[in-house]
């Protein structure tokens, strides 16, 4: 079965005046439907990177795409022009971007703004509108107009019909939230990358946004791409969790599987970083050093030099793939030889 997204082995490059920053090295990842992939990491691993890739929104250049293929339904998008993009774009895949007040037009109402992303979505493929493909204009703005409220409706916003006149600037950081979540999902896509949703939110309307996230994927038959730098989150929403350092995924795999048995030392330390009741004020573990340099990246692990359990063997080559359980795979040069130690 072809996998809604199958990254593989993705490189990208970001050049400078200082040189060629290597953001993404050999990046692979596969996402069927009904999956919500957790992608995991500290800031300026690369998540929203992978992410923007997706929907071909990384500016190129400065950005050059070095290797690897972005398969989506089997179709590189890597090689698809800028017109088929747009028609990509909304139709199959969505997205859910990081900040709603900055992702949503102040000047025009909401609306509006829902019902030209349905258009847009509908000149690609009418039947998103439940209209014959000659329908006239005024019959695609009406369909579209019901299909806003229909979608504002189905992600809990009250009196949705009413609410569509309303400006951003009236709705709270929550329901300006479910607005791109309606406004992402209007175009019916396989696939929804979702970058940080939840930040800006306090923590009950957090779990509501996630606890929709959920409903969505089951009603809407899609695979998820979550990227958050917050293990807990991974924890209550995902089924599988990809985790990212310094542009590479060291460790991915089923939750369960990944949270119950981590392999790699760096996917270890995120997990002893979170703090509980047992941990004592001053106590929390961190983890030592900083990312490295991804003009001049260490030749080999790039979590070596961070990792006690570094031997020179790390710094020989790539790490290799361990398979830890079906679908649990470590990417690392001396796990295996720790485990039977």
């Amino acid at each position: 079965m072809t996998a809604l997204l199958d990254i593989r082995d993705l490189h990208l490059s970001m050049h400078s005046f200082e040189g060629a920053a290597k953001v993404l090295s050999g990046v692979s990842l596969s996402v069927e439907k009904r999956q919500i992939w957790g992608l995991v990491g500290e800031t300026g691993c690369g998540k929203s990177l992978t992410g923007l890739s997706v929907s071909r929104l990384v500016r190129t250049p400065p950005a050059e795409y070095t290797g690897g293929q972005i398969l989506m339904d089997g179709t590189d998008v890597l090689g698809l022009s800028e017109p088929q993009m747009r028609a990509l774009r909304g139709r199959r895949v969505g997205m859910i971007f990081q900040d709603p007040t900055t992702n949503l037009n102040p000047a025009f109402r909401i609306g509006t703004q829902l019902i030209d992303v349905a258009l847009a979505a509908a000149k690609h493929d009418p039947a998103i509108l439940g209209l014959e493909p000659g329908a006239g204009r005024r019959a695609r703005k009406a369909a579209a107009r019901k299909l806003a409220i229909a979608m504002l409706t189905e992600v809990g916003i009250p009196a949705a019909e009413s609410r569509l006149d309303d400006y951003p600037h009236q709705f709270s950081g929550g329901m300006r939230q479910r607005v791109l979540i309606a406004m992402a999902l209007i175009g019916r896509p396989g696939l929804l990358i979702a970058d940080e949703p939840t930040t800006a939110l306090d923590v009950s309307v957090q779990a509501q946004i996630l606890t929709l996230l959920k409903q969505m994927v089951a009603t809407h038959d899609m695979g998820v791409v979550l990227i958050t730098h917050n293990l807990g989150v991974v924890a209550q929403t995902c089924t599988h969790v990809a985790v990212m350092y310094a542009g590479t995924i060291v460790e991915k795999g089923p939750i369960e599987a990944v949270l119950a048995d981590p392999a790699h030392p760096y996917t270890q330390a995120l997990l002893r970083a979170i703090p509980d009741r047992s941990v004592k004020r001053g106590q929390l573990q961190g983890l030592a050093g900083a990312v490295p340099n991804l003009i001049h990246p260490p030749p080999g692990c790039r979590f070596a030099p961070r990792c006690a359990l570094a031997r020179p063997s790390c710094l020989e080559g790539p790490p290799p793939v361990h398979t830890r359980a079906p679908g649990h795979a470590v990417a690392c040069p001396v796990v295996e030889e720790v485990q039977h130690a």
